[in-house]
C-alpha cells in the first residue's frame, strides 16, 4: 500500500500547492461528536436570534444565514484565521482610481521656455524632453541638438490621461468655463449699443431736416409725445415677448391644449342637426366636417342659408382670387420670375393686376384682328334672342279650369 502511494507521487494529508508562504500545514483535527452538536445548536440559536451573531476580524457582524463555505477561511490558507467576509467585499488594491469631476484637459497652455543647453534623455533631434527621437515631429536636422546644443525646442505640454467613471463620462458640462458666457453677453451688449447709436443718429438727421419740428409745437407737445412713447414701449414689448406668443390656432400649454377650430359658440346649431334627412350631406364625426351643402335638396339658395357646407367657404370671398394668384405665381416661377405668395405678396398682387390688364388687352386686340380679317361685326351687335323671338326658355305650367 505504501509502495503504491510512493509510486504515484502523492502524500496523504498534503496541502494544495500554492499555500500561504509554502508553510507545512496540517489538516485540522476532527472534532468530537459532542462539540459538533454544540456548534450546530449555537448556529441554530444565532439564526433564531437568541444568540449574538459571530463577529469577524474587523468587528462586523456576520449574517448567520450565510453558508459556512463562504464565511470560513480555507484551512490551507491560514487555519488560525477566524470566519470573515472581507474577501466578499471590494478590495482596495483592485479598485480603479477615477479622476474627479472637476479635472479636465488644459487649454491654452503657454509654451515653456526653451532650455539653453541639451539635457540628458532629451530628443537627439530637437532637444525637447517630452519625446524621443523616433517620435519627433520636427524636420530631421543635419546635426542634432544633442551635438550642437543650439536651437533647443521648447517642451510640449503633455495632457493628463483622464479616466472618469460612469457619471463623469456623461457629464456634458465638465470642462466648461462659465467665463465663456461673458463673451456672448458682451456681443449682445455691443449690438444693443449699435442699435441705440443708430436710432440716435436717425433722430439727429430728422431734427436737422425739420421733420420733427411739429412734435415740438405746443399743439402736439402732449398728445404726440405720449403716442410716440407708447409706440416705442409697444415695439419694445413686442420684441421682448415675441418668443412667448403661441402659434395661431393652438395653445401649446400641456395642461390646457386646445384647438381653435374645434371651439364653437354654444348657441350654434351642430352640423349634423342642420338636415336630419339621412340622404343629405355626409357628416364625418372624426374630423367634424360636412363638406357638402346640407340644404342642397331643399331648394334653398346657398347665399340665404347660414351654413352651406365646408366646401362652400372655399369658393366664397377672396379664396378664388387667392387661388388664381397662387396659380399665377407657380407659372411665373416656372418661367424664371422670382415671385412667391407668402414671401412677397405685394409684388405678386401687382404682377397679377398687370397680368389681368394685359390679358384683357390681348383678347380685345385678337377680336379686332379677327373682325378686320373676316368681318361679322353686325352679328355681334344684334339684339338678344328674347327681343327677336319674343319668347323665353322659362317653362311655366298654367292650369285652366
Amino acid at each position: 500500500m505504501e509502495k503504491a502511494k510512493r509510486a504515484s507521487g502523492t502524500v496523504a494529508n498534503a496541502p494544495p500547492a500554492g499555500g500561504a508562504n509554502d508553510v507545512s500545514l496540517e489538516e485540522p483535527k476532527k472534532i468530537m461528536r459532542e462539540d459538533w452538536r454544540k456548534k450546530k445548536e449555537l448556529e441554530e440559536q444565532r439564526k433564531l436570534g437568541n444568540a449574538p451573531a459571530e463577529v469577524d476580524e474587523e468587528g462586523k457582524d456576520i449574517n448567520p444565514h450565510i453558508p459556512q463555505y463562504i464565511s470560513s477561511v480555507p484551512w490551507y490558507i491560514d487555519p488560525s484565521k477566524r470566519p470573515t467576509l472581507k474577501h466578499q467585499r471590494p478590495q482596495p488594491e483592485r479598485q480603479k482610481q477615477y479622476n474627479c469631476s472637476g479635472d479636465w484637459y488644459k487649454r491654452g497652455v503657454p509654451e515653456h521656455a526653451a532650455a539653453m543647453r541639451y539635457r540628458k534623455g532629451a530628443c537627439e533631434n530637437c532637444g525637447a524632453v517630452t519625446h524621443k527621437k523616433k517620435h519627433c515631429m520636427e524636420r530631421p536636422r543635419k546635426v542634432g541638438a544633442k551635438y550642437t546644443g543650439m536651437n533647443i525646442a521648447p517642451d510640449e505640454h503633455v495632457q493628463p490621461q483622464l479616466m472618469f467613471d460612469y457619471d463623469g463620462k456623461r457629464d456634458r458640462w465638465n470642462g466648461y468655463n462659465p467665463e465663456e458666457h461673458l463673451k456672448i453677453v458682451e456681443e449682445y451688449s455691443k449690438v444693443d449699443l449699435a442699435k441705440w447709436t443708430l436710432k440716435a443718429q436717425k433722430l439727429q438727421e430728422e431734427l436737422a431736416s425739420g421733420k420733427l419740428e411739429q412734435v415740438n409745437s405746443p399743439r402736439h407737445q402732449w398728445g404726440e409725445e405720449e403716442s410716440n412713447s407708447q409706440t416705442e414701449r409697444d415695439c419694445n414689448s413686442e420684441d421682448k415677448y415675441a418668443d412667448d406668443i403661441d402659434m395661431p390656432g393652438q395653445n401649446f400649454d400641456s395642461k390646457r391644449r386646445i384647438t381653435v377650430r374645434n371651439l364653437r359658440i354654444r348657441e350654434d346649431i351642430a352640423k349634423y342637426l342642420r338636415n336630419l334627412d339621412p340622404n343629405s350631406a355626409y357628416y364625418d364625426p372624426k374630423t367634424r366636417a360636412m363638406r357638402e351643402n346640407p340644404y342642397a335638396n331643399t331648394g334653398k339658395n346657398p347665399d340665404e342659408v347660414g351654413y352651406a357646407g365646408d366646401n362652400f367657404v372655399r369658393y366664397t370671398g377672396d379664396s378664388i382670387s387667392m387661388a388664381q394668384t397662387q396659380f399665377l405665381a407657380w407659372e411665373a416661377y416656372d418661367k424664371g420670375s422670382e415671385v412667391h405668395l407668402q414671401a412677397d405678396p405685394t409684388k405678386l398682387e401687382l404682377l397679377y393686376k398687370s397680368f389681368k390688364v394685359k390679358k384683357e388687352d390681348f383678347k380685345a386686340q385678337q377680336t379686332e384682328r379677327i373682325l378686320e380679317k373676316y368681318g361679322g361685326q353686325e352679328y355681334l351687335d344684334s339684339p338678344s334672342a328674347e327681343l327677336l323671338l319674343a319668347q323665353r326658355e322659362d317653362y311655366v305650367e298654367r292650369w285652366h279650369p
